[in-house]
């Protein structure tokens, strides 16, 4: 299905924010490896928390749900003997996953989107899973890839951060099951690091001990560790709300936000601050977020490795505001669903947007007067992408349509709804 964004000029009312999909994926695995029965509140429906609540049933957890809450019997470090998972799109949940599956004689993630996740990279990973005596076969790093664990060895483990925090993660979720203490030391770079700071956080509410340098590059794990039952409440998610607080931002609204902590560990918090930088109306009380945009916005310079996850949505409100903006430290957003960088610019050049792209940074030459639009745009099956085109589209002379709009499901399925409730005009359409 396809979206026509037409251009809308004020923006108005208020929404509970989704809850956050990283939390949820997170909350769900820990429950799982967990010996007895948690509970989480609030949890994210989306196809990667979806994702992950399919592949843990598949490997032995129980699970119960209602509107509020879900219920889940853990397999502990025991799961089951299950021959094939299937991730959907889900990088996040793969990577999780891969660490999981070394407890299992032999596991095959299936190609479900070769177009996407399919050309994603996990050498790295994939190269720290064989140093603890785990048989990995790949396509040069790629999917389908086979696990033959079993009986995984901790003791020194070394892992690139320079694509991913993912693969760290992953190594963080396995390493306190197994029967050898563990060291982990992160080679190069880290990228995302409040992202890994997420995952400690969570692990520490599972009952799980990780001692951790100041700067995240190395990590001391006891092994023969159990995962605690526990009941966990999932927080409102900064990065898909990232999206409707940029398209607050560049038309005139008065837009409230409920439930998004100013406390939050999540890095796509950096939101508030950048439209703050940029002069956007903005109060931050109680959890609220309250946006009264004026359609006027200064430019800014951000590093945006501090949050991965709501640059796009800060390029886009970034391409209609006054002067030049710089965002920097964001190469890993080529290895996403697409290429963030690549991909992203050549759609918002076809809506009539002045950017530029460096190896590792996003320079945009604002707009304010708007866009001319009036042509068709491609979403790379990327739900970022078509969050972040869709706010642009909002401040275009003439309607945008985005191919394959859909893909949205992955992080936000109801984010059309709610920029509808907003005032919004976007519509669904059938795909040419």
């Amino acid at each position: 299905m396809d979206v026509i964004v037409t251009p809308t000029p004020e923006l108005k009312g208020s929404i509970q924010a989704l809850s956050s999909k990283n939390y949820t994926t997170r909350y769900l695995l820990v429950a799982a490896l967990a010996e007895g029965t948690s509970t989480i509140y609030y949890p994210a429906h989306s196809e990667d928390s979806d994702a992950m609540r399919r592949c843990i049933r598949d490997l032995g957890a129980e699970l119960q749900e209602d509107d509020e809450k879900i219920v889940i019997k853990g397999f502990g470090s025991s799961p089951r003997d299950v021959k094939e998972l299937n991730v959907g799109n889900a990088g996040a949940v793969l990577r999780f996953l891969m660490g999981i599956a070394a407890l299992c004689p032999e596991v095959t993630f299936v190609n479900a989107y070769p177009d996407s996740l399919g050309k994603r990279p996990h050498h790295d990973l994939i190269d720290s899973l064989r140093q603890m005596g785990v048989e990995v076969d790949d396509q040069e790093g790629k999917l389908p890839i086979t696990i033959r664990g079993g009986s995984p060895k901790g003791g020194r483990i070394t892992v690139s951060g320079s694509v991913s925090s993912q693969f760290l993660s992953a190594l963080l979720f396995l390493a306190p099951l197994l029967k050898e203490d563990s060291e982990i030391q992160v080679l190069h770079d880290l990228k995302s690091k409040v992202v890994i700071g997420q995952t400690l956080e969570v692990l520490e509410e599972a009952g799980i001990v990780i001692q951790a340098s100041e700067d995240l590059m190395s990590y001391r794990i006891p092994g023969g560790q159990r995962y605690a039952a526990r009941t966990y409440r999932v927080q409102g998610d900064y990065p898909g709300s990232a999206a409707v607080l940029a398209a607050a931002a560049v038309t005139r609204s008065d837009v409230v936000i409920h439930g998004l902590p100013e406390k939050s560990r999540q890095g796509e918090r950096a939101v508030v601050d950048v439209l703050r930088m940029m002069e956007v109306p903005l109060e931050h009380k109680d959890g609220d977020i309250r946006v009264r945009g004026n359609g006027r916005l200064k430019a800014v310079e951000f590093d945006g490795d501090a949050a991965t996850d709501a640059v796009l949505a800060m390029v886009a409100a970034a391409v209609l505001a006054e002067g030049t903006s710089r965002f920097y430290n964001v190469e890993n957003l080529r290895y996403k669903e697409c290429d963030r960088i690549t991909d992203y610019l050549a759609e918002l050049r076809k809506a009539g947007a002045d950017v530029e792209e460096k190896r590792d940074e996003i320079i945009v030459h604002g707009k304010p007067e708007g866009l001319e639009g009036g042509v068709e745009i491609n979403a790379h099956y990327d739900h970022r992408v078509i969050m972040a085109l869709t706010v642009v589209g909002l401040r275009c002379r003439k309607p945008l349509r985005i191919k394959d709009a859909h893909h949205v499901a992955k992080s936000y399925p109801i984010y059309f709804d709610h920029l509808q409730a907003l005032g919004a005009q976007v519509e669904w359409t059938e795909s040419k």
